[in-house]
């Protein structure tokens, strides 16, 4: 089923990070509507710039975050939230903040996008297992999948403002690009686990 059939109200979390802001233009590209949220007041003008409505707010706020995303009233709400470092050998520190993001920001946004009675939720996931975080990454696909979302494993990330951006990374991988291109379809898909990757022979 393709995302762009009709025009959609979309709330997308994570509209800063590497994915998201390239998702951005394409979907408002594609007619949509979208509610683009960050955690930093500095990245307000810059969504907005980019055609979107800003929404400032930080995802472990459940309350504020409820009401952003009812007060919008979202088909979709798309959750591209990471609390990653800016280099690859920082990730062991950032380990914790990430898996919160992937057990308590998951819930607060899946709980969010229930009381807006949001038709389509589309989540972030990996293609990989990190060391020691099968737990958390079934948790969070766990939550998605009970909702009638979709779960999206991307492989890893390289290309500009990614950890590889001048190498290429083992399998399973995928440019950063092709991410955000090929998870547009996928918003309105059928509940389910999907993942995004090269074939072996990329």
């Amino acid at each position: 089923m393709s995302g762009q059939s009709a025009p959609l109200r979309i709330f997308l979390a994570g509209a800063s990070g590497v994915i998201g802001i390239r998702l951005l233009p394409l979907l408002l590209a594609a007619g949509h509507t979208v509610a683009a949220m960050t955690r930093s007041e500095g990245k307000r003008e810059l969504l907005a710039s980019m055609g979107a409505q800003p929404v400032v707010c930080d995802v472990f706020d459940a309350g504020a975050l409820r009401d952003a995303v009812v007060d919008f009233r979202p088909d979709a709400v798309l959750h591209q939230l990471t609390d990653l470092p800016d280099t690859a050998d920082r990730i062991p520190e950032f380990a914790a903040r990430n898996a919160r993001i992937r057990t308590e920001g998951t819930r607060n946004l899946v709980a969010a996008a229930v009381a807006a009675g949001t038709r389509h939720f589309l989540a972030q996931s990996i293609a990989w297992v990190s060391s020691g975080g099968a737990a958390v990454l079934e948790e969070h696909e766990d939550q998605v999948l009970k909702i009638g979302g979709v779960v999206v494993r991307y492989g890893q990330l390289y290309g500009p403002d990614t950890f590889y951006e001048e190498s290429i990374p083992a399998h399973p991988r995928i440019h950063v690009d092709a991410a955000a291109r090929e998870t547009v379809p996928l918003i309105t898909a059928a509940s389910g686990v999907v993942v995004l990757a090269e074939g072996d022979e990329a």
